[in-house]
């Protein structure tokens, strides 16, 4: 499947694609799997978007342990990599991949530093909010493993996690700088590897009393 400003390959990018994505200075990312825990759920899909809003979704194959085009836009220190919850797709694409990704912003993080007025800071609600847009969420909790097979419903699903993502972080960072968190919000984003770390390792409550 292939439009003007979307499409999905197998693997890994291909060095058409990584050379498009690696001409800018940001780049929305997002991961579909097969559940939360990186130890016992597969990665099925990693989608990325770039600032004029070209999204690719890559098919990770099962037992697939290296993406060495993706590993490297992933890995390159110039390109911002902007997640929603990155935490979480950190842990995956580590796990599976061994892509160690940064530098790293975190949409997430952000809302709860700058949005202190709201306790919803799901995806859909910030981009309801500060876009003006209603996601779609139905084909959220579906079986991304049978990757061959993806619906149209699904494939808009995953374009649309990370579509948003870039404009997302503009807005919260000028919140962020506001209200004078900004520092703080980028020391938040600079631990994320060490919780990753962490999480991979099964510690938790490791900082409580």
């Amino acid at each position: 499947m292939s439009l003007d400003n979307f499409c999905v390959c197998d693997g890994d990018l291909s060095q058409d694609l990584l050379h498009r994505y690696r001409q800018g200075t940001a780049i929305a990312v997002d991961t579909e799997t097969m559940g939360l825990l990186p130890s016992r759920d597969r990665l099925c899909l990693v989608q990325l978007c770039d600032e004029a809003g070209y999204v690719t979704v890559v098919r990770i194959q099962r037992g697939q342990s290296q993406a060495p085009n993706l590993q490297t836009l992933l890995e390159m220190s110039d390109i911002e990599k902007i997640f929603h919850f990155a935490r979480f797709d950190v842990a995956m694409l580590q796990h599976h991949l061994g892509i160690t990704t940064q530098p790293i912003f975190c949409t997430k993080i952000a809302s709860k530093l700058a949005r202190t007025y709201t306790s919803s800071h799901g995806l859909k609600g910030l981009v309801l909010e500060l876009e003006g847009v209603e996601l779609d969420k139905r084909a959220q909790s579906s079986d991304w493993g049978n990757a061959a097979n993806l619906s149209d419903e699904q494939l808009s699903y995953a374009a649309n996690d990370v579509r948003y993502l870039i404009s997302l972080k503009r807005t919260l960072t000028q919140m962020l700088q506001r209200e004078e968190r900004w520092q703080l919000a980028q020391a938040c984003f600079a631990a994320i590897p060490v919780f990753v770390a962490l999480d991979l390792l099964q510690y938790s409550q490791i900082f409580e009393h």
